[in-house]
């Protein structure tokens, strides 16, 4: 299978912005091990500014766009100097690709990152991708990891697309606010009523929420690849879902019992 992982910024940091350095290994093991039974993996990944908030010492996530760059440039580097150190340990190369928006709606730009992106996984490489805050001046096409992930799905033909989030799923109901809400297992068409239930906002150290995610599952059901949503409080949940266990909410055209693979 070519699996591509989203973790998002909750997942990845403390409330403090720094590091959730447990979680974080235990993350790249279980991707390593998932890589070492054969399957493809790229992984998107949240994280830069809300490591740079920690790391420069800000209490909250900037609004200001010049202290997101400054916050991104820090952060980013952090992360990837993490990531190539743990992945390492386990004999897997990574690599780095910072996308705009330009990656995307340009044709010619988007052919050139589809090369790379399918170059690299010939070569055995573990790609990880984060939209370029660094250089963002405006409210780009992308905006948020979960979409950008939905688009390199889309982009490289995956097979399933897995959301790493602090929450289990999509629920009937905000279950913050509303403890009778049921968790949703399957989901086979994004409607008005599915859009509905998108009222979980994110946290304040990232972007999006679940109507991002909600977004993200049309653009991969749109291209028949499975999508889900799972809390990624224990890494190792990524076992459970490629075992086609029924944990978080899966967005899937196809029938139930066809499973993942």
């Amino acid at each position: 299978m070519r699996i591509v992982v989203k973790i998002g910024t909750s997942t990845l940091a403390h409330s403090t912005g720094l590091l959730n350095i447990r979680r974080v290994e235990q993350l790249c093991r279980v991707l390593s091990d998932i890589k070492n039974a054969g399957h493809e993996v790229i992984l998107v990944s949240s994280g830069a500014i809300g490591m740079g908030v920690g790391k420069l010492g800000l209490r909250e996530r900037p609004q200001d766009i010049p202290t997101k760059q400054a916050a991104a440039a820090v952060g980013q580097c952090e992360l990837m100097y993490v990531y190539d150190k743990l992945f390492s340990a386990y004999h897997h190369t990574v690599a780095q690709l910072l996308i705009t928006s330009e990656d995307i709606s340009n044709e010619h730009r988007h052919q050139n990152f589809r090369n790379a992106l399918h170059r690299l996984l010939e070569l055995g490489a573990l790609p990880i991708l984060n939209e370029n805050d660094t250089v963002a001046t405006d409210e780009l096409v992308i905006g948020d990891n979960d979409t950008l992930a939905a688009i390199v799905s889309r982009s490289v033909e995956a097979d399933l697309l897995i959301l790493l989030s602090d929450i289990d799923g999509l629920y009937t109901a905000d279950p913050h606010t509303h403890p009778e809400a049921e968790l949703l297992h399957r989901v086979t068409a994004i409607d008005e009523n599915i859009l509905s239930l998108a009222g979980i906002s994110g946290s304040n150290l990232g972007t999006g929420g679940m109507i991002t995610k909600l977004q993200a599952a049309k653009i991969c059901m749109d291209c028949n690849c499975d999508m889900v949503i799972a809390n990624g409080q224990d890494p190792h949940i990524l076992y459970d879902i490629l075992d086609g266990k029924d944990v978080g909410t899966t967005f899937s055209r196809r029938d139930s019992h066809e499973g993942n693979a």
